[in-house]
């Protein structure tokens, strides 16, 4: 795999004033846990060169780094230390910003070894959970394993059935192969979209699409991401809407 173009030339080495402090204690974040989703996650830091603050357990101060590639097959992802920089053996926490959201795991290592001929590289693998604080307006809930939430419409006489992968009040996430996504562009408007949000629970709504980004899946292969955000709810489908997400959140607390 062909490495891209090295951060520190994109943005610059990440300085202390950028480090993102820890999630504080007696939030409320969600867990990430799917590892496609921990592999997009990681790809758009690598994407945007954003710095990862690193904090051992051993110590009382910050490394600060970048996510310079993500391997397209395997499991891990090789960190980019500042020139001089390196990780006491340990439990580490890494934090950083993801959009709107910060990100935050933890990973252990009895010796965080950087490559001969390139010091400031360091493999580290996909952490199992990734802890997600949302600063967005209304929380994102990923759909529960084993479970295919769908969304099922018609646009320009074609019929569409694409997986849910989230959703919240202010909209939901889609995920489907190209050749499934075809017309599925940015700032098309969805009309009378069957969302299936559990068993024999329906919601009939209006989406705009505001989001449509290529991924790959480790284990669907190339995938498209559709985000879209609800139009006209009434008042009515609003609240019904709130009780769903109450509904999953609880059984996902619950553990099932």
């Amino acid at each position: 795999m062909n490495d891209p173009l090295p951060n520190e030339f994109r943005r610059g080495p990440p300085r202390l004033s950028d480090a993102v402090e820890p999630i504080p204690s007696g939030s409320k974040p969600h867990d990430m846990t799917n590892i496609d989703d921990i592999a997009e996650a990681l790809t758009l830091l690598s994407e945007t060169g954003d710095p990862v603050s690193i904090y051992p357990s051993s110590s009382t101060s910050v490394v600060m780094a970048r996510i310079r590639s993500v391997h397209p097959e395997d499991p891990f992802f090789t960190l980019e230390l500042n020139e001089g920089e390196f990780i006491p053996p340990g439990e580490c926490t890494f934090v950083a910003w993801l959009r709107s959201a910060k990100l935050q795991f933890k990973q252990t290592s009895t010796s965080w070894s950087a490559k001969a001929e390139q010091p400031t590289l360091v493999e580290v693998e996909f952490p199992l959970k990734c802890h997600i604080l949302n600063r967005r307006a209304t929380q994102r809930l990923e759909t529960p394993l084993g479970v295919y939430y769908m969304a099922s419409f018609v646009l320009n006489g074609k019929p569409y059935e694409l997986q849910l992968y989230d959703f919240s009040a202010g909209g939901v996430g889609m995920r489907a192969a190209p050749r499934d996504a075809v017309g599925l562009h940015v700032g098309r408007r969805l009309q009378r979209v069957r969302l299936e949000l559990g068993p024999d629970q329906v919601l009939i709504a209006d989406l705009d699409v505001r989001l449509s980004r290529t991924f790959r899946s480790f284990l669907l292969g190339e995938q498209v991401q559709i985000g879209c955000q609800f139009v006209n709810l009434s008042p009515q489908m609003q609240e019904e809407l709130a009780r769903l997400l109450d509904k999953l959140n609880l059984g996902r607390n619950k553990g099932y």
